[in-house]
């Protein structure tokens, strides 16, 4: 089987030898992307696509391979295809009436052949053979050539012609790791995801810090949503999670410093930390989610004052973007849920915030503010490569995943609908109930509190997590579950 993967456009216009560089990259990420998910696939990189290929025709290896071809970063659209060798136009119909003469049943079409190389016809002379005869020998709804309901495509390369069966939407961006590294400030919610996204599809590595003021369940909530998006849109690259323990920092802002100007300090020490991590890192640039006018400390006042706390250059993706945008970047990249299930944790409420910060009266406020205290969360911070995030949270806990499940037990699955639609947890004698992960703090406290509920997700990392959020509330009763006979999933 296999895949024509074509090129984000604005690698396209690059000189020759930038191009070549991010074509290999391209390779290489969908390279070290199968190779992790121990897939048998051959990658090979040209001038104007990417070309994936597998032997045979097993459906479960297709869907992995458009699974991961669909989120990463420089892929415009693939298609899937069947190569033929070219003879005629006659042979090159028969093969496209073979495809898609039960897509046209009833509806209006246009042929799209695109050629490369030497050839004795034009492309528009294949189109009008190849329409013809569909159009005269299948149950069609005519041709259109402006809006129709088929596009029936085909690729003539030199000696050879590739039938597309199927097209599939990339992510676009430019490949990852071919832009320089970024260190990304992540709280959990809805803009610090999607700008972190967004700097992922633009190419940069994003590695995380994670700046700590709610305690263990809140920090847990933030690995697996940072954990998620490496897995799901950069995990041909490794990265660092950072954390930052900074509850003595606000501790000595709501004692030492006017309350109209605490969130506009907060968020320079953040900077100020940020920056400090990133030179450790050799890093040198900040990603943030700020948007103008959101809240009363992102008016443009108030963030050139905070962007003057630091030398590092300050990426803001969502600057001009309406929350609800943002909110649907979240849902399309399936960090929705992580996000509005977030707890909230402010650090500090002004109840008359500054909006026109000036920056003589902020550092007027900073010199009654105890520099120590930032140097020494600076130096607890925590730093681990962001495939360790499990291995982690297991390092600070005494959760043991159960293989068997007794009579007071019930197992609990927290994957997402879709995951327990297509793979059934089937235990039979035992108790089943389903609860989604981003349902799962709102409704545990309806359930039994006599039995007690073990968690089960298919690769165990989300219901480690879960089940320590839910310890770290007082919820005694919770475990792991992971079975002896994996093909019981």
């Amino acid at each position: 089987m296999k895949f024509i993967a074509k090129l984000f456009p604005e690698i396209t216009i690059k000189s020759r030898p930038v191009r070549k560089r991010l074509i290999q990259r391209l390779q290489s990420n969908l390279q070290n992307l199968f190779k992790r998910h121990q897939l048998e696939v051959k990658v090979r990189g040209l001038w104007d696509k990417v070309e994936v290929e597998f032997e045979g025709n097993d459906e479960q290896l297709r869907e992995q391979v458009v699974s991961n071809m669909l989120r990463t970063p420089g892929i415009a659209y693939f298609m899937e295809v069947q190569e033929y060798p070219l003879t005629d136009f006659h042979d090159a119909y028969e093969r496209a009436r073979e495809v898609y003469e039960p897509l046209l049943k009833d509806k209006t079409f246009k042929v799209r052949v695109k050629r490369s190389g030497k050839h004795e016809f034009k492309s528009i002379d294949m189109e009008r053979y190849i329409g013809g005869g569909l159009n005269q020998n299948c149950e069609t709804g005519g041709v259109d050539v402006r809006k129709p309901d088929v596009f029936v495509d085909l690729e003539v390369k030199n000696d050879k012609i590739f039938i597309v069966t199927q097209r599939h939407p990339g992510l676009g961006g430019f490949p990852l790791g071919s832009q320089e590294q970024v260190l990304s400030l992540i709280s959990g919610g809805f803009d610090s995801i999607v700008a972190s996204f967004m700097s992922m599809r633009r190419g940069c590595k994003t590695n995380f810090v994670f700046f700590n003021l709610g305690g263990e369940a809140h920090e847990i909530g933030v690995k697996q949503v940072a954990l998620y998006l490496w897995q799901q849109y950069g995990a041909s690259a490794r990265v660092k999670f950072v954390t930052v323990p900074f509850e003595e920092v606000v501790g000595e802002i709501l004692q030492n410093v006017h309350h109209g100007h605490m969130g506009v300090i907060l968020k320079r020490m953040m900077l100020r930390a940020s920056e400090r991590v990133a030179n450790r890192m050799k890093i040198d640039a900040l990603v943030t989610g700020e948007s103008i006018a959101q809240v009363s400390s992102q008016t443009i006042p108030n963030l050139a004052v905070i962007d003057r706390a630091t030398e590092k250059l300050v990426i803001r993706p969502l600057i001009t973007m309406d929350k609800q945008d943002i909110v649907n970047v979240a849902k399309d990249i399936g960090a929705y849920h992580f996000a509005a299930t977030m707890p909230e944790f402010c650090g500090v409420i002004s109840d008359r915030p500054t909006t026109r910060a000036q920056l003589d009266r902020v550092e007027e406020e900073e010199v009654n503010f105890d520099f120590e205290v930032l140097d020494k969360a600076l130096q607890r911070i925590e730093m681990i490569a962001i495939d360790d995030i499990v291995e982690d949270v297991d390092a600070h806990a005494t959760i043991e995943a159960m293989t068997k499940v007794a009579d007071n037990q019930v197992v609990v699955d927290i994957r997402a609908p879709h995951e327990q639609e297509k793979k059934p947890l089937n235990l039979p004698g035992v108790d089943v109930r389903a609860i989604p992960f981003y349902s799962l703090a709102a409704e545990f406290d309806q359930l039994d509190q006599q039995k007690e509920y073990l968690l089960y997700c298919e690769k165990g990392m989300m219901s480690q997590m879960q089940a320590h959020q839910l310890r770290e509330k007082g919820h005694e009763n919770v475990g792991v579950f992971s079975p002896a006979d994996q093909g019981q999933k």
